[in-house]
């Protein structure tokens, strides 16, 4: 909104001062204010409320891998040239070590599931083992 009442200022600024030829107030005032005003109209149209958070996009995800899940983690992105919230969650199995493990692209808007990935776990973790 800040980009947008700049713009407004700076083309009222050259409206009133244009006919009185300044040096330093010119139609550059004008381009700077058409480029503000593009930022301005695309950070509202980016702008999205997050109604899903971390413990939705969790509870969401379990339920679309159908596995009882131990190990969980999340992190926001965002997706698209309009930049919508994203919750990527990597899921384990609860078993240890886990069988079973998945990663689920979750919509931090509207909670959707985008994407989703399960497969058996690759990992060899018997060296690991006490």
């Amino acid at each position: 909104m800040l980009y947008l009442v700049v713009a407004a200022v700076l083309v009222v600024v050259w409206l009133l001062t244009k006919d009185s030829g300044p040096v330093l107030i010119n139609v550059g005032f004008v381009w700077a204010a058409a480029g503000l005003a593009v930022v301005g109209i695309y950070s509202i149209v980016t702008g999205w409320n997050l109604d899903v958070d971390e413990r939705d996009a969790l509870v969401l995800a379990v339920r679309e891998a159908g596995f009882p899940v131990g190990h969980a983690s999340a992190q926001l992105g965002w997706r698209g040239w309009l930049s919508r919230p994203t919750w990527r969650i990597l899921l384990y199995s609860a078993e240890d070590p886990p069988t079973r493990r998945g990663l689920m692209l979750v919509d931090g808007v509207d909670g959707e599931i985008i994407e989703g990935f399960v497969e058996d776990n690759p990992e060899d973790w018997s060296q690991l083992a006490v």
